[in-house]
């Protein structure tokens, strides 16, 4: 498999060949995908839309084609913009669709599946998860191929169980094209395959699987659902500052400070003399310590704990578990308890935490994500930051912080709920089974994420960085700060020289909080600068990204908002600080 660098659209004219992944959400398109593409794959927006799709080329027993993973999707009403995203693939788009089903999920799938048989594009089957089947309960894929005349392959995508039989149906279809006859995409029909593809062959008794169901029935109940989830929520968050700081204090900071930066140091005093050169490169802010110490020893630690945490709740099916607990109280602020899953995408980015708001139900509540997120979620970068920042003071500043954020979160639910217009929809969610996460898909997952981090945050920051070392060595920071010295000093209560972060912080949210640890601050300033940096403004990728999905006013409104709201709360809690 090779990748192909994807930066144009999809074309219904283009000679490419074409085939696309379609099935409902959480099925395993995307293991799927990756083992067909390998791991590279290209990102777009389909014309005319906001919908992001992934691109790769993958070659079929010699039949090279792009291969188009379309956003999961339940239908194809063309309700909204990923379902009608799905339309326009089917109608025009593609060459062959795979249409991957859920097997413990059989009746929903097939539905979806006699829908993309009605436009009669050559189809193969993937029943994946087919090892969920409950114990006795074997399904008759031959079966059903007959009777929809279309291949039809059973999957475990996590163990590339079926794989090559899919790549030989997929080179099949290619080579000898058929459109099959399609039924009606009616329930009863979908009701009628089932019955006809999944014959019961049990003889009773209790397995690993039927636990797993069992919990995972009992898991979306108030009991005990709910204490789960507060240890759910505890373990992730243990998870992060506990793996991330082991990975900081006991492996990268000696690495860098034991080894790294005596040489780059010892390099640089060789090659320069004292002067403007030399302190840019390895002075207060320079570019050669900092530049590497920030993005690397400090952030990148909690980067990966948090994602490795994310991605076991993924993977383990937890995350719409949790979804259908907090539906009640989601009601209060005005969304949904699917709404979580955007919200949590936030703890690890801005930008897939709004991307991700999409598939909420209406414009307000999606507009009501995206502000919570650019206001009150840190990023995994600026979490790093904070528990860099707090954590050796005292572990309670971290929590205190994080209790700040929900605070401000369920306060602008409320607020914005009576402000904006607009209806909540009741909660549609299809909730999978429950799973063992496959320690190999995590790690693939984590990798991915990591690598989005290390040449997009990590790069960013490290410009940032340069670009301040400049300025600082040059005055001009200096500068700035004198002119801020009556928001920064007289009502913040933080040293003239905490100016500069907030120089840098528009450029990266977590370069608000960084520069603090070279300063010599008291637990009250820390508190202080922590909440400033966590309401401040979002950088400017997540700006840009507001303005792209909605418009430069809506980004407007989120830079003044996040600017009023860290300046007003940073200076209260210091001037009531200072009271004790």
């Amino acid at each position: 498999m090779s990748r192909r660098e994807e930066t144009a659209e999809v074309d219904a004219d283009s000679e490419d060949t074409r085939v696309a992944l379609l099935g409902p959400p959480n099925v395993g398109k995307s293991v799927l995908f990756n083992a067909l593409t390998g791991l590279d794959a290209g990102i777009a927006n389909y014309p005319g839309t906001t919908v992001e799709y992934k691109r790769g080329t993958a070659t079929f027993r010699g039949e090279e084609a792009t291969l188009i993973d379309v956003p999961g999707t339940y239908s194809l009403s063309a309700t909204n913009e990923a379902e009608q995203l799905a339309v326009d693939i089917l109608d025009g788009g593609c060459d062959v669709v795979v249409c991957v089903l859920d097997a413990a999920n059989l009746e929903s799938s097939l539905h979806l599946l006699l829908q993309v048989l009605e436009h009669d594009v050559p189809t193969v089957v993937a029943i994946n998860r087919v090892d969920l089947l409950e114990e006795g309960r074997r399904l008759r894929a031959e079966v059903l191929a007959r009777e929809l005349s279309v291949p039809v392959i059973p999957t475990v995508a996590t163990i590339g169980k079926g794989f090559e039989q899919l790549v030989d149906a997929v080179a099949g279809t290619l080579r000898n094209p058929t459109v099959p006859g399609g039924d009606e995409a009616t329930w009863d029909r979908a009701e009628e395959l089932v019955e006809i593809a999944i014959v019961d062959e049990s003889s009773g008794g209790s397995t690993p699987a039927g636990t797993l169901q069992l919990w995972g029935d009992r898991l979306v109940e108030p009991w005990p659902g709910l204490p789960v989830a507060v240890l759910v929520l505890v373990g992730t968050f243990a998870i992060v500052v506990g793996l991330g700081m082991g990975l900081r204090q006991y492996l990268l900071i000696p690495v860098f400070e034991g080894f790294v930066f005596p040489v780059i140091e010892g390099a640089v005093r060789s090659v320069t003399d004292p002067g403007l050169v030399r302190a840019v490169l390895i002075g207060e802010y320079g570019f050669l310590i900092k530049g590497i110490e920030w993005p690397f020893a400090l952030v990148m630690p909690y980067v990966i704990s948090f994602y490795i945490a994310l991605s076991l709740l993924e993977d383990s099916g937890y995350l719409p578990r949790l979804a259908v607990l907090l539906d009640g109280l989601f009601a209060r602020i005005g969304l949904t308890g699917s709404n979580v899953v955007p919200l949590l995408l936030g703890y690890g980015c801005a930008i897939p935490g709004i991307t991700g708001s999409r598939a909420a139900e209406t414009y307000k509540q999606r507009l009501s994500i995206t502000l919570m997120i650019c206001l009150a979620v840190p990023c995994v970068a600026q979490t790093g930051a904070f528990i860099a920042l707090l954590a050796e003071a005292t572990i309670l500043l971290v929590i205190a912080v994080f209790f700040v954020s929900f605070l401000a979160l369920a306060v602008a639910g409320v607020v914005l709920d009576r402000v904006l217009e607009g209806d909540r929809n009741p909660t549609v969610a299809d909730v999978p089974p429950l799973l063992i996460p496959k320690a190999h898909i995590t790690a693939n997952k984590v990798w991915m994420r990591l690598k989005h981090y290390l040449f997009g945050g990590a790069v960013h920051m490290i410009y940032a960085i340069g670009v301040a070392s400049l300025l600082y060595e040059l005055g001009i920071l200096e500068l700035i700060g004198e002119h801020l010295r009556p928001l920064v000093v007289g009502w913040l209560l933080l040293p003239e020289e905490a100016a500069t972060p907030l120089m840098l912080g528009i450029v990266r949210r977590e370069l608000t909080v960084l520069p603090l640890l070279e300063m010599d601050l008291s637990t009250g300033q820390l508190f202080v600068g922590a909440v400033v940096g966590l309401f401040y403004v979002p950088c400017i990728a997540v700006f840009a990204t507001v303005a792209e999905e909605f418009d430069i006013r809506i980004a407007g409104v989120v830079l003044v908002l996040t600017m009023g709201v860290s300046f007003l709360i940073g200076g209260v809690i210091a001037q009531t600080l200072a009271l004790f």
